[in-house]
């Protein structure tokens, strides 16, 4: 099994095309539910020193999310596409998300995965087993990429949930 691979959950690993599909497009609207009520004052906090502020998770999510949507754009009209790799940290550090709305980030997310899911939901069954090459992981197929988009947000909102405690933002339900 590749590294890449092995990060994800068998419950999203296991999901057919059509689930994973539909997994990720019900991703839409998390991070902007998960940041509702938060002041800035919290939203930028960093209540575990040397991690992200929920401001920053949710800025990396809306980055992340369109290089995705991108990688598998090109997975969907390209054959075997030589795909980049981009250094998260770098887009965190050089492009100002302490300076950003997260609330426009979270439109733009929605609005991204909506219509990626759009994308997705038209395609034939054997799309979701085109390859891409990625200069980390090697060949990924159209299938990977929509499940670890699925985990890669679960992934960010385990964390941002714990930082909302922390920052005495506490919910009810999740």
């Amino acid at each position: 099994m590749s590294p890449i691979l092995e990060r994800i959950p068998p419950e999203i690993r296991l999901l057919s095309n059509r689930e994973a599909v539909e997994r990720y497009v019900a991703g839409a609207d998390v991070p902007s539910r998960a940041i509702t009520g938060l002041s800035p004052a919290q939203l930028q906090a960093f209540p575990v020193p040397g991690t992200w502020s929920i401001q920053q998770i949710v800025l990396h999510l809306m980055d992340s999310d369109f290089t995705a949507s991108y990688r598998m754009k090109r997975t969907i009209a390209e054959d075997r596409p030589h795909l980049d790799a981009y250094d998260e940290s770098a887009f965190e550090a050089r492009l100002g998300y302490n300076q950003l709305d997260p609330f426009e980030a979270c439109k733009l997310f929605r609005g991204n995965r909506l219509l990626m899911g759009a994308i997705l939901r038209n395609l034939s069954e054997n799309a979701f087993d085109r390859v891409a090459l990625h200069p980390e992981n090697g060949e990924m197929t159209l299938g990977l990429f929509v499940r670890l988009y699925v985990w890669h947000l679960d992934h960010h909102m385990r964390f941002l949930c714990v930082k909302r405690q922390m920052v005495g933002a506490c919910r009810e339900n999740g």
